[in-house]
């Protein structure tokens, strides 16, 4: 049985959500937008206090020995942190919107007494909620407020996809999908998907930067008030280490759970063999990564392929292709 109000409840916490993660976005847009005119103005006065040096220095040496020594000593400058009030109500509000996720995908299991992991409309609020997990377990660590854009925007997405295309009213699983299998294989595939799409916003971002690093821009823009190229490939590698044993382990989970309800470990699914070219271009990344021969800019391609293979395996097979797999509820 369905508790209609239950799952009526978790649609307006859906509805909530998105209304919050639209305030996110819009304030690190606006945090990202005043990145750019601070830079300038940073740029401009460095500048102007070089001209400045340039002129007290070269008055100093043209005095006498004895009027150039005095008790002011050379000016010395302290960095002022850029005012960054629009980021840190967008990571508050990051909390809040993801804290509503959480409550409307508890509403959505109670409403039919499982874990909602059933359909595309579930996998969808799943996995968006993992994204913002990620996200928000490194701003825990390190000032991630400069990739908030670059992760909401996605996940509001995903949202708005899940609400109007993916949307499927609560209902019972298939049979096929009644097993303790399901809770372990799909929560460890939304979870890494979660790290992969981080660690994609955080690769095309070491994209640009690096372009931007090589050809510095006559006007500054927010980019350059980002980390270092270097800094952005470092983390997007280290989330792909930690996505890609989790993404194994999917591939694996899901062979003995085939077996089980199927027979055979492998039945050459459409899904089972996306699954498995995603597995193949991440490994590919990562062993680039280790060759010689291979540039980080080379190697991070490869990882936006996978991202782009997942994005295939998620809202291509899953809808149009029939097979073992053919649960979207779509």
């Amino acid at each position: 049985m369905t508790n209609e109000t239950l799952a009526t409840y978790s649609n307006y916490g859906l509805y909530s959500a998105i209304v919050v993660f639209t305030l996110v976005m819009l304030m690190f847009a606006i945090d990202l937008a005043k990145a750019a005119s601070w830079t300038a103005k940073v740029r401009t006065e460095d500048h102007e206090r070089a001209l400045v040096g340039a002129q007290v220095s070269g008055a100093a040496a043209q005095q006498e020995p004895e009027t150039s020594e005095s008790p002011e000593t050379a000016e010395t400058t302290t960095e002022v942190s850029r005012p960054r009030q629009f980021a840190g109500m967008g990571m508050s509000l990051s909390w809040l919107g993801t804290l509503l996720l959480i409550v409307t995908l508890a509403l959505r299991g109670l409403s039919v007494d499982r874990p909602p992991l059933g359909n595309m409309y579930e996998f969808a609020l799943v996995g968006t909620t993992f994204a913002m997990l990620v996200f928000l377990g490194l701003s825990l660590r390190r000032d991630v407020r400069w990739l908030g854009l670059f992760v909401t925007g996605p996940v509001l997405l995903t949202l708005g996809l899940a609400l109007t295309v993916f949307y499927t009213q609560a209902s019972q699983l298939l049979p096929s999908l009644h097993s303790f299998w399901l809770v372990i294989h799909v929560t460890v595939a939304t979870l890494s998907v979660g790290l992969f799409t981080v660690a994609f916003s955080v690769t095309i971002l070491q994209l640009i930067k690096s372009h931007r690093e090589q050809h510095p821009p006559a006007k500054p823009t927010f980019v350059e008030a980002m980390p270092s190229a270097a800094s952005l490939d470092r983390t997007a590698y280290g989330l792909h280490v930690i996505a890609f044993p989790l993404w194994t382990f999917t591939l694996i989970a899901g062979a003995i759970w085939a077996e089980q309800a199927w027979g055979h470990y492998w039945n050459w699914d459409p899904k089972e063999v996306w699954t498995f070219v995603i597995w193949i271009v991440y490994a590919a990344y990562l062993h680039a990564r280790a060759t010689t021969g291979w540039s980080d800019r080379k190697a991070s391609f490869l990882a936006l392929a996978g991202y782009a293979c997942i994005l295939v395996n998620y809202m291509v097979v899953n809808v149009y292709f029939v097979g073992q797999h053919s649960y979207s509820g779509m």
